[in-house]
């Protein structure tokens, strides 16, 4: 025992030299674990019996071989775990070195910050049983404290959707996300076959047989190319073929189910897959009165191959086609109504020196824009209040007004008052300032943080209330009359009316995405930096404007902050009196 501890002791003067003086004396003690089992395993005959028995020795000698033999098999099996570890680490090392030099850039590209969700809810638990295979308290430990800061699954499907939705936004075909081909990005990032394959089956899972196609196909075709996996190409073309077939498209199915069972014929589906695929196709084509069999398509799969499924948002195309900056309505003559200004708030004393320049963005409803409305250091100071109290944004429960988390809006959001810091008191008076609108009722300063894919699908600001038949219809009412709710309540709790007037600060640039977007009239307002953004939800009668549906666009590349006010009908009686009409 002495010769034992002395020997370790030489082992004590680094982590890294305990950790390989721990691996000798593990595979010393799991060697004489098995020497003992191995011999355990024959009759217990008494020394003198052994050595007369030359055949019982011949044995022993054959055990020992097998278990110098296993000895190797266990080193070598060691040597490959702890070579696969160091070869994680080395990867890991060179990537967090990039990511932690500039954090937002780095998560600015929509394919980073997927993969660090996959790397942390996935592969990091791989990691994990690999090391526990040889227990190790350190890694075990820092596992347990960190694990608790860890995306769970639904982050990481999450984000697999952030990147979908980004996909049918921007209309990017897979290929643009695999290889990192973004507008705008600074960061190099791809996926690989097992990334794109996982990126199917999740859609595959969710019943999106549309997205399953677009991402198996790229798993598949970077296979093709000569890129190593782990996944075997039969369960890529296995989920490709059957997602094909759900998407009504027989001929390709049919193709691509062969190639399955002429890498693996015994594979248990693709045989009966076959042969139903046939069957239905041979039926349509006598349904038809037609006897041959059209050739598969063999063009790769693209977004424009198979029909988007319509959801839930009838103005999808629409709103999509402004976040691209199509459809865009902004004609000559409206252009030669816009002007630009210094607002001083009718001779307000804390503008007379230093008035708000203010730019029209938009005619009818007016949308301005006021320029320096932030300045880098008070967008910092905000940024710093905000971050330990952002939480998954919310939205107002029409029918009862509770704030709650809603899937068509993706951000994440904190409230700041006048008390935390004299910054959000100073920022709130200069929104009274520039509007003429009081702020004591309205909302407290809203932040929030837009991240990779994130966005808030078309809504309205202000609570609706029963609708008016004798109200002046404005525009395109479809998406109106379709997704119009009762919710007169909605801010019932708040005592204090319907949101008159928003007022949205910018408080970063966007390298790509992000856009503000009223798809009712075609407005498209892009982020810039220490601007912001007003307009009146309410006509002057109290009714509600609904031309004033926005939405904020997917954020593509980069990061999106915003603080917000939402201002409220009381305590403006004075400050914007009623028209003469429901709609002035």
């Amino acid at each position: 025992m002495f010769r034992v501890r002395a020997f370790r002791s030489r082992y004590s003067f680094s982590s890294r030299s305990r950790s390989e003086g721990d691996m000798f004396w593990l595979t010393m003690a799991r060697f004489l674990v098995l020497a003992l089992l191995t011999l355990s395993s024959f009759s217990s005959p008494t020394r003198a019996e052994i050595f007369t028995s030359i055949g019982q020795m011949t044995d022993l000698i054959f055990t020992e071989r097998e278990l110098v033999q296993s000895l190797k098999e266990y080193i070598e099996a060691e040597e490959m775990k702890l070579e696969a570890v160091k070869s994680w680490a080395n990867k890991l090392d060179m990537l967090t070195r990039a990511s932690t030099s500039d954090p937002e850039g780095f998560l600015a590209h929509p394919v980073n910050a997927y993969k660090l969700m996959k790397r942390l809810n996935t592969e990091w638990t791989e990691l994990e049983s690999l090391v526990l295979q040889d227990p190790s308290d350190g890694f075990i430990s820092n596992m347990s404290v960190h694990r608790q800061y860890f995306p769970d699954e639904e982050d990481e499907k999450g984000a697999a959707k952030a990147l979908m939705r980004l996909q049918d936004t921007y209309k990017l075909d897979s290929e643009s996300f695999s290889k990192g081909k973004l507008p705008g990005v600074r960061y190099e990032a791809e996926l690989t076959v097992d990334d794109c394959f996982d990126m199917g089956k999740l859609a595959y899972n969710e019943n999106d047989y549309y997205h399953s196609v677009l991402w198996m196909q790229q798993a598949l075709r970077q296979m093709d190319s000569g890129e190593d996996a782990k996944t075997p190409k039969a369960d890529i073309l296995d989920y490709l073929s059957y997602s094909v077939y759900q998407m009504g498209d027989l001929p390709r199915a049919i193709e691509l189910t062969r190639r399955l069972v002429a890498i693996d014929p015994s594979h248990q589906r693709a045989g009966g897959n076959l042969r139903y695929f046939e069957r239905l196709l041979s039926k349509e084509l006598r349904d038809r009165g037609r006897s041959q069999q059209e050739p598969a398509d063999e063009r790769p799969i693209q977004l424009d191959t198979y029909e988007r499924p319509k959801d839930y948002l009838p103005e999808r195309e629409v709103y999509e086609a402004l976040c691209r900056g199509e459809g865009v309505k902004m004609t000559q003559k409206r252009r030669s109504r816009l002007f630009c200004r210094y607002q001083d708030g009718d001779r307000n004393p804390r503008l007379l020196l230093r008035p708000m320049k203010e730019e029209d963005e938009w005619d009818s409803p007016h949308i301005v824009r006021f320029l320096e409305a932030l300045s880098d250091e008070e967008i910092e100071k905000i940024k710093e209040l905000a971050k330990p109290k952002l939480a998954r944004a919310t939205v107002r429960d029409p029918k009862t007004g509770v704030l709650t988390v809603a899937h068509y809006r993706v951000s994440k959001s904190a409230w700041l008052e006048g008390e935390d810091d004299p910054v959000i008191e100073r920022v709130n008076q200069r929104i009274e300032d520039v509007t003429g609108l009081s702020v004591d009722t309205a909302e407290l300063l809203q932040v929030a943080n837009y991240g990779v894919g994130g966005q808030y699908e078309p809504h309205y600001d202000f609570s609706r209330r029963p609708f008016d038949s004798n109200l002046k219809v404005y525009g395109n009412r479809l998406a109106t009359y379709l997704n119009y709710k009762d919710e007169p309540d909605a801010f019932k709790s708040l005592g204090t009316g319907n949101r008159v007037a928003t007022f949205l600060n910018y408080m970063s640039d966007v390298e790509a995405g992000g856009a503000t977007v009223f798809p009712d009239f075609g407005a498209a307002i892009w982020p810039r930096k220490g601007t912001a953004v007003f307009w009146y939800n309410l006509f002057k009668s109290g009714e509600g404007d609904y031309r004033t549906r926005h939405a904020a666009c997917p954020v593509l590349v980069g990061s999106k902050w915003v603080s917000n006010k939402w201002i409220h009908e009381r305590g403006q009686e004075f400050r914007r009196p009623c028209g003469l009409t429901e709609v002035d």
